[in-house]
Formats: structure tokens, sequence, C-alpha cells
């Protein structure tokens, strides 16, 4: 009899847990209900990636020392690093770098490891095209530099809803230089 009501107790505060998180994920999906939608038209809107966006990588070709680290730490062993040993000065000499994006997961940590900061994060998100074969960024392509939504002529940029200053409601209304939500982290770190 002891052994049954253990088992009932059991099944009633499981039933309640279930119909908390139940009623956690209906607040959520009414909370987005109750906002209004937020259209970017694409090709002449753009959103400004957060602070953090981990985009395509950037490579500097003179701060590279193959040291073959990116590869090493890359969980799917990604970039091809093609080296010969100078004898006269004893040391690597890089003779070419690539990546293939259609294969790569921008986990950042090749970026995160590099010794020399040769690599880095940049905002460009934009990497669709018709061939597989054009996602294999060689050490020219990596160096370009991408623009960036702000600075694009062609583009109005907008805030996402999350980096919206404190009432406003359409990022339509709001200026991208305006202050956004919340503390940088240089601003909580200060504190």
């Amino acid at each position: 009899m002891l052994k049954f009501l253990n088992q009932v107790g059991e099944y009633a505060k499981e039933s309640f847990q279930a119909a908390k998180y139940i009623g956690q994920g209906l607040g959520v999906t009414f909370d987005h209900m109750r906002r209004r939608p937020i259209t970017v038209q694409y090709p002449y809107e753009k959103l400004i990636p957060s602070e953090r966006f981990r985009g395509r990588i950037h490579f500097e070709f003179d701060k590279c020392i193959s040291c073959e680290v990116c590869v090493r730490v890359c969980p799917i062993n990604l970039p091809v690093v093609d080296w010969e040993f100078n004898k006269e000065t004893k040391k690597k000499q890089l003779k070419h770098y690539s990546i293939d994006f259609g294969v790569c997961i921008f986990c950042g940590n090749c970026v995160e490891y590099c010794p020399t900061n040769c690599l880095s994060m940049t905002e460009e998100y934009e990497l669709a095209t018709y061939e597989r074969h054009e996602l294999n960024f060689d050490n020219v392509a990596l160096g370009r530099l991408p623009y960036k939504v702000t600075d694009d002529p062609m583009v109005t940029p907008m805030r996402e809803f999350a980096y919206l200053p404190k009432g406003a409601i359409d990022p339509h209304e709001v200026s991208y230089t305006d202050r956004r939500a919340g503390l940088r982290p240089e601003e909580i770190i200060e504190k």
C-alpha cells in the first residue's frame, strides 16, 4: 500500500512539473503574440548583427606563422595550411591558406586560439552562392574585408528587437546610432 501511495505522489509531482513547463512555454508564446511583427525589406534594409556575431573569417597573410593551431583546434580539421621550411631563416614560410565555408560550422575556435591574431570574425553573413566551390575561400578572398552594415550606403541599417532602446517597439523609427537597451560589456566590468 505504501509503495502505491509513493507512486501516486511521484505521478502527481511530475504532473505539476509538466504543467509548470507547459505554462512557461505558453507564456513565451503569448508574449510574442502581443508584439507587432517587424518586416525587414531585406536587400534595402538589414539588421545590424550583434556585437558577438560570428560571421565569415578574415585572414591576414602577413601575421600567420604557419603554426597550424587553427587546424588542430578545428572540430572538423577545416583550414588548409600549406607551408614550406625556409632553410635560411629556419622558419616555416606560408604558401597558401584556405577555408571551405560550405563545411565550416563557424564555431570560432580557430580565431580564439590563433597565437598571432591573424584570424578574426567579421559581420558578413551573406555567403549564398550558386556553386559549392565558390565557398572555398583562399588567402586572397579571406583577406578582403566586407562592408559593415552601418557603412554600406545602399542599405538602411536597423537594430534587432533585443537591442532597441527602452520603450521602442519599431526599429524603423529608431536611428541605429541611438543607445541600445542594457549595458555594454565594458560598462558591466567598470561597475
